[in-house]
Formats: C-alpha cells, structure tokens, sequence
C-alpha cells in the first residue's frame, strides 16, 4: 500500500490545530507524523467572521507541519465547520429503478439520496450533508443496503445537516486562500464522535458532547444512525467570563486560573490561592469558591443538553451512556459531574485506533477529521450499515 499523508484541519474559536498522519497498511490504525496548534484569529462562536485573519493563522499552521514533514507538500485538508447555524432535519427521497433487470445499483443509491437533497429550506439556509436512516424497496421499510435487490421504486429515510450557506462558503474561501483545498468539511461534533465512539456504542445508543469554547454540541445515536444533533450557543469561555467576574480579574487572567486551578470538585476546600497578575499586583481566591463557579455553569450547559436529551427522547435512555470531548472536558471532575446531571454512565473521550495519538479530549475533533481523510483516500463511502459510511460528497456546490 503506498502510503499516503492525509490532513485534517480543526478551525475553533480559540485555537486552530492541523494533524497529518498516515497508513502504512490497509489494516493498521493510523499512525499520527505531525500535529501543529495556533491561537485562533478571526473565528466567532466557531464561524469564520474575518477569513483574511483566518487564512493567516492557517498558513501558519501549514508552514509549521510542511517543516516537521520535511519536503511533502499540503494540498487538501478536511475541515470542520461549526457554530449553532447548524440543524439537523428529517428527509425523505424516491426513485425508480433504472436498470431493466429491476436490480437496484449505487446509481440508484446516488439519485435517491440526491433527491433527499431537495428540501424546502429558509434563504440561505443549505444541505451540508444527507446521512440515510434506511432505505424502503417497493414499501418494504428498514432495509439497511439495498444495492444488488430488486424492485421497481426505492426510497430513503435520511437526515439532512443543513447550515448558513454564507458561512460555509467563508470557511471554503477562507481555506483556498491559505493555499489550501477542501476535501471534506464535516460537523466538529460528527469528527469527534467518529474518533471517540465505535460502530458498538453508536448501534446500542450513545451520546457524545463536544464541549468547545464557545459552542457545546450534542449528537445522539441509536441503531447506528443519527438521531439528533444540536449546537448550543454556549461553552467554557463563559467559565472564564464567570471566574473574571466573579474573582474581580480580567479575562487573561481568568483563564491562567481556570486552566491551573481549575476543578468541578468541591472536595477541594477552603484552601486560598494567589495568582501574581503581570504589571497588575496579584488576585487571591479560594479553591471552594473557584469550584464552585465553574461547576455552576457546568450545571447549567448540561441542564441544556439534557433538555435536548428529553427531545431526543433518549433522557436517561442510553446503553453506552455519554462521550465528553473539547477543551472543556479537560477540567478534572467534569465527568462525574456530568454522571450525576445524566444518571448515565460519563466518560471522557481519547481518540481510538491512532499511533502516537495523545489522550486528550481537545484533539478528538482534528483526529476524527483525519479519519475522514482516511475513507476518501481509500475511496469508502455510502456502504450501509454504519453512520459514518455515507453518501458521495457535494461539497463542490459551496465551493466558489
């Protein structure tokens, strides 16, 4: 197998992070050969709203991995695309069979998903993606891959991830102008479920949450497919906005302290902290105040997600439990924390099946890209039967 370097870009609100890696065998787990992370410029609540700042920070994170790769060049990433524009719809798809012989083939597989494709949308309001649910033969439901079975008139079950058609063409832009192609763009949340769940935990029924800076995503799945996905406008920056006002600091430091002292664990104590402020004298606190703080948002974003866990109907209901990722489940005693919110079985989440993969729940989202590299160079898409075997891309359409 001829070994091939693949890309995936991570765009956040706070930091930008680009992973190379790589697959000595069809067989063999990727092998992670570069990693690279700048501060983020020029992204808002995870969308692109200065693609000139954007681009900047993207060339240096290409300059920085091309050197660590020695003379390979980077020509395509896939990207993730963010923020709460993003929606999750149910769509439905019809054909007939095209072949004389009645044997349904991928072409049919494509036109019926291509018609699933064709909602009635608000203005600018776009199909990023169709994930199939399952597809029905001459009125027989449930059938997973109907490729090779005949009938007259097939039909799909699907859902449809739509978003705000100007920001995904200033993420598209925004990568052409750091030189850069757009293999794929794929939902933040979606990436790190893909590197963070198996095809077991996504049949038996799992949620994972991507708690990032400004967003905290939620996607469901049960029987291997999608159930519900929603990106709420909130995450661990206003940690750090709670512990400024509440500490009488300013942001920068706030978040020294949160990343330092920070835990959702009361057991801590009285104990007093000082953190010396550069230029500034110095802010004194107590490690039970400061718990409690950022335990008490905590509550409350996963209040939120659990009322989208009720209208998922899934509340309490999931075998496999809860996934956490993103910078936020970095924060010791989130888990359990969450664990007592859910009355569900929490972990964090550390990418699957990568060499040299760290254990951190921040990088699951750049790692899940890289795998989606991965299928497309080795040309696996819709192969029914697992959520994230699907459909050929029409990225092209949002692309100038």
């Amino acid at each position: 197998m001829k070994q091939q370097l693949i890309t995936g870009l991570d765009i956040g609100s706070t930091s930008m992070k680009m992973m190379v890696a790589r697959k000595i065998a069809s067989d063999s787990p990727l092998e992670i050969v570069a990693y690279a992370e700048e501060p983020s410029s020029g992204v808002r609540k995870g969308v692109v709203v200065n693609s000139e700042e954007a681009a900047k920070k993207i060339m240096m994170l290409k300059n920085r991995i091309e050197s660590a790769i020695g003379k390979s060049s980077i020509d395509e990433v896939v990207v993730n695309i963010g923020g709460s524009h993003l929606f999750l719809t149910p769509s439905r798809g019809m054909v007939a069979v095209s072949r004389a012989d009645s044997n349904i083939s991928q072409e049919d597989i494509d036109r019926v998903l291509q018609g699933a494709r064709s909602l009635s949308l608000p203005a600018n309001k776009e199909v990023l993606e169709v994930y199939p649910r399952h597809f029905i033969v001459d009125g027989e439901a449930g059938i997973e891959d109907p490729i090779g079975m005949r009938g007259l008139r097939l039909e799909v079950e699907a859902n449809a991830i739509c978003a705000f058609s100007p920001y995904v063409r200033s993420l598209a832009e925004t990568i052409q102008t750091a030189d850069l192609g757009v293999a794929d763009m794929m939902p933040s949340v979606l990436a790190a479920a893909e590197s963070a769940t198996t095809s077991q935990q996504r049949e038996r029924g799992v949620a994972l949450i991507e708690l990032g800076a400004a967003t905290t995503s939620v996607v469901v799945f049960e029987e291997g497919h999608i159930l519900h996905l929603t990106v709420l406008p909130i995450g661990s920056a206003n940690i750090t906005h709670d512990i400024a006002i509440g500490l009488r600091t300013d942001p920068e430091t706030a978040e020294a302290i949160k990343k330092e002292f920070g835990s959702c664990n009361p057991s801590h104590g009285k104990r007093s902290r000082t953190v010396e402020k550069t230029g500034m004298g110095s802010v004194s606190f107590s490690q039970k105040l400061l718990s409690h703080i950022i335990a008490s948002r905590f509550q409350e974003i996963f209040q939120l997600v659990q009322k989208e866990l009720k209208k998922a109907g899934r509340q309490g209901k999931l075998p496999s439990g809860v996934v956490l990722a993103g910078g936020g489940a970095k924060l010791p005693g989130v888990a359990d924390l969450a664990k007592k919110e859910f009355k569900l079985a929490v972990r964090v989440g550390s990418p699957l099946e990568m060499v040299n993969a760290q254990d951190d729940p921040s990088m699951l989202v750049v790692a899940g890209l890289v795998r989606r590299a991965a299928e497309l160079t080795d040309g696996k898409e819709y192969g029914g039967g697992d959520f994230f075997k699907k459909v050929k891309k029409v990225l092209k359409a949002f692309i100038p």
